[in-house]
């Protein structure tokens, strides 16, 4: 008898922030509940260039434009969305979603996009009702790779593409030592600091051990690639900041 090929996930349990498997969703979900009337701030102080512009080019490349419709998966506070609405002149087409309610109730202050509270692998959306799916450092957080980007295809119209930006590991040892210091020391002190304490130095703690343990590039390629998309890419800039790139065949 013919068995399914097993998850694809993002990287191993963290001890560090919870038990097993089993407890990880209540834990990300109740982490970025508390964290998210700081992560703008947060965001905005320690975002090592990585900001509105870096986002907006992105989806420009990734070809949204008037006229398209996007799905901004784990939306957070709204960073990618509020450029895609900018870029498309308008709210109508862009609707956003997340599994944290806090992040949510951020994300509805700043913006007038529909917001859905949903998980990126069970997406309520339509089949074929988007043109571009856009996730934003938040792959790190879904349980299986594969059944995610499964369900970004299915929503996907034939043609559509998925965007995924994401922080790597530099290769060089010298550059990898000193993001780790940056990343999963200095950002997290400082977090508790200029955000809500010991909870916001929480978030980026676990920000930074989930790069840390993330499979490798290659690994998130191969999952697009089971999932069914084509054309997969990536463009690297200063060795850190990843953009994913894959197109839902036009016909299939």
């Amino acid at each position: 008898m013919d068995t399914a090929p097993p998850p694809i996930a993002p990287h191993a349990t963290l001890p560090r922030h919870y038990a097993d498997d089993r407890q990880r969703d209540r834990f990300v979900q109740a982490l970025f509940d508390q964290g998210a009337p700081s992560y703008d701030r947060i965001n905005a102080i320690f975002s090592l260039g990585s900001g509105a512009r870096y986002r907006r080019d992105a989806l420009r490349r990734a070809g949204l434009a008037p006229g398209k419709r996007l799905l901004d998966v784990a939306t957070g506070t709204g960073l990618v969305a509020r450029e895609a609405v900018d870029i498309l002149g308008g709210a109508a087409d862009v609707v956003g979603l997340d599994l944290s309610a806090g992040m949510l109730r951020q994300a509805r202050a700043a913006l007038p996009i529909a917001l859905v509270q949903a998980r990126a692998e069970a997406l309520p959306l339509a089949d074929a009702s988007v043109d571009l799916v856009s996730m934003g450092y938040a792959l790190r957080h879904v349980p299986d790779l594969v059944r995610a980007f499964a369900e970004f295809r299915r929503v996907l119209r034939p043609g559509g593409r998925v965007l995924l930006l994401e922080i790597d590991q530099p290769s060089n040892r010298v550059a990898l030592a000193a993001l780790r210091f940056y990343l999963g020391g200095v950002v997290p002190a400082l977090s508790r600091l200029v955000g809500r304490g010991q909870a916001d130095q929480r978030m980026m703690r676990y920000f930074w051990d989930t790069i840390d343990a993330c499979v490798p590039p290659a690994t998130i390629q191969a999952a697009l690639e089971r999932a069914g998309f084509t054309g997969i890419g990536c463009d690297v800039q200063l060795g850190v900041f990843r953009a994913y790139g894959a197109q839902r065949p036009a016909e299939g």
